[in-house]
């Protein structure tokens, strides 16, 4: 039998646990906020700072002079010619300046990815970088290359002694359909080199061996594996090229009017608001409708890729 020592007047009480609190009521789990109490702040904050102003706009493109509604608003904007003459150049711009960018984005976007060069990197953090510049400061540099005072006019008149120089298409279309290649370009590239850079370069060296020359490797092997990447950068530019004011603006292309520029007269400088908001209304639901489609096509994309993964 051990003997223990005593306690000493000196030495600190013994240290008891805390007992845990008591549950005031027994078996009752402790009671919740609903879900959808949680999603009430951010929908709220949504509706009064986009969705309000919005319904603002489409309540003016159908409010009747003496109250009530009525779409004779929209009735009297779409039959006319101005604005069916903005509809066809808003859309051939956009579609150009989109298949342009397609095709540009591609190309470069393969050079990019898989020809080995120095600073290959760089050019890749160059395009992220790239994307944050605002459309008009691309605008302004192609004016003062190829603008009327630019340096392509200036090199002409010192070497020909003519009084002005050939070159004045940015105030034409095809100026504005050029800025918009050269700005929105970078955004069919990066989803490119995301899908490049998740590609097997098993499948190129196994096509390379077996004498695929290198269109049909990438007519065959590249394009399928890249067509979800370009129907997604192809939508989004088709998306803001159809919403572009900017670069239509600063080229100073006076016989360009899109529907964004239509929308700035009949504002700003005619202060006629009922058709900027019906106009307005018009684009916006062009916009949304085309996002509809690109959602409805990457999601068959994606399945269809799937698909051919498992198999």
């Amino acid at each position: 039998m051990t003997a223990h020592p005593a306690p000493t007047a000196d030495a600190p009480p013994a240290a008891h646990a805390p007992e845990p609190p008591a549950d005031p009521v027994p078996g009752r789990a402790p009671r919740r906020l609903p879900v959808w109490v949680w999603a009430v702040p951010p929908v709220a904050l949504l509706a009064a700072v986009f969705l309000y102003p919005l319904a603002l706009v489409a309540a003016e493109s159908v409010a009747a002079p003496g109250g009530g509604l009525t779409l004779a608003h929209h009735a009297d904007v779409l039959g006319s010619e101005s604005f069916r003459s903005a509809l066809g150049t808003t859309v051939f711009v956009a579609v150009t300046s989109t298949a342009g960018c397609l095709v540009l984005g591609f190309l470069l976007a393969l050079v990019v990815a898989f020809v080995p060069f120095p600073g290959s990197g760089a050019t890749a953090r160059f395009i992220d970088t790239y994307l944050s510049f605002p459309s008009f400061l691309i605008t302004l540099a192609l004016l003062f290359v190829y603008g009327t005072v630019g340096m392509a006019n200036g090199m002409w008149t010192d070497l020909t002694g003519a009084e002005s120089g050939p070159f004045r298409f940015l105030a034409t279309p095809w100026g504005v359909i050029l800025a918009e290649i050269t700005y929105f370009t970078p955004f069919v590239m990066r989803p490119l080199l995301a899908a490049f850079g998740q590609l097997d370069t098993a499948q190129l060296e196994v096509a390379s061996s077996l004498g695929a020359r290198p269109l049909r490797v990438v007519r065959e092997v590249i394009l399928p594996e890249a067509r979800p990447a370009l129907v997604a950068g192809g939508a989004l530019v088709l998306v803001l090229c159809l919403n572009e004011f900017a670069i239509v603006l600063f080229t100073g292309a006076k016989d360009v009017v899109t529907l964004p520029m239509l929308v700035y007269q009949a504002a700003i400088l005619r202060s006629d608001y009922t058709t900027a908001c019906v106009v307005a209304t018009v684009n916006a639901a062009l916009s949304v409708s085309l996002y509809l489609v690109y959602r409805a096509a990457t999601a068959r994309l994606s399945s269809d890729g799937g698909r051919r993964a498992r198999a």
